[in-house]
């Protein structure tokens, strides 16, 4: 099972703007990684 295009874009897109790691360090990321850093960023954002 691969992961929605559409959710990957966003979890990626959400990093980039924040981090501004270029898109294949991102992609290397595995999805729980990933997911763990998208968390991290919203709870410092208050979101």
């Amino acid at each position: 099972m691969t992961y929605a295009a559409d959710l990957l874009y966003e979890e990626v897109a959400y990093l980039a703007y924040h981090f501004h790691w270029p898109l294949d360090d991102l992609l290397d990321l595995e999805h729980p990684e990933r997911l763990k850093f998208v968390a991290q960023v919203a709870r410092l954002n208050g979101q």
